[in-house]
């Protein structure tokens, strides 16, 4: 028997073509949720409530077999939730904290089965080790547009900007899916994938993870 049909609660390019990684097919849909954080709401707390409200938000119009997935990621600096730059000016700001420093990036997953409503959930933090780059770098890359759509006014992807000194922990989860995290929570679902998903994973960002194999035997790494 093959796999239910999956949705991801999502319409991020990244997170798209990291979920394809698997083999699985899927279909996608933007669910709009209220983003604000609650008081005294901790960066872990919020991302998975963030990530559940995203999944239930697509509940009711999902195949009556559907998985539905969900992720949210935010870039944390000290205590401070980064969100998306609202325009040019804060993502500079953004940029300049960010630099020469290690930050957080907290990632949610919520797994939703619509038969039967089991669900299942995940976090994923990881360390991220920014570069001393310039206000020249800074300025440049604020003007590709690039930031603008990306919580902490970053992608770690980008190709000319590389804001990111060396990695240690989960690349995708920075791009917005953890997929060995993913990997797991699927797994009372009975849904694997169907292909070498670190393998797969570690091709398509051209970095060689260390930690996967701890993510996937269930250990709190990110």
């Amino acid at each position: 028997m093959g796999n239910p049909p999956l949705v991801l609660a999502s319409n991020s390019p990244r997170r798209r073509e990291l979920l394809a990684l698997g083999g699985w097919k899927f279909e996608s849909t933007s669910p709009e949720v209220d983003e604000s954080q609650h008081p005294g709401e901790e960066p872990g707390d919020y991302v998975l409530r963030l990530a559940e409200s995203k999944a239930l938000a697509c509940f009711a119009a999902a195949n009556p077999e559907s998985i539905i997935i969900a992720a949210d990621t935010t870039v944390v600096e000290g205590k401070t939730i980064l969100g998306k730059p609202g325009n040019g000016a804060e993502a500079v700001e953004m940029l300049r904290k960010l630099r020469g420093r290690t930050h957080q990036v907290y990632t949610g997953i919520a797994v939703i089965q619509k038969s039967g409503g089991n669900s299942g959930r995940d976090l994923c933090v990881t360390q991220v080790p920014m570069r001393d780059y310039d206000d020249r770098e800074i300025n440049d890359y604020v003007t590709s547009g690039d930031p603008l759509d990306k919580a902490g006014a970053y992608g770690i992807q980008h190709p000319l900007f590389h804001p990111v000194e060396k990695m240690t922990g989960c690349y995708a989860s920075v791009m917005g899916l953890p997929l060995c995290h993913l990997t797991r929570t699927l797994r009372p679902f009975g849904i694997a994938p169907l292909k070498d998903m670190a393998a797969e994973c570690q091709s398509w960002l051209n970095y060689a993870c260390p930690i996967f194999a701890r993510v996937l035997q269930g250990e709190g790494v990110g």
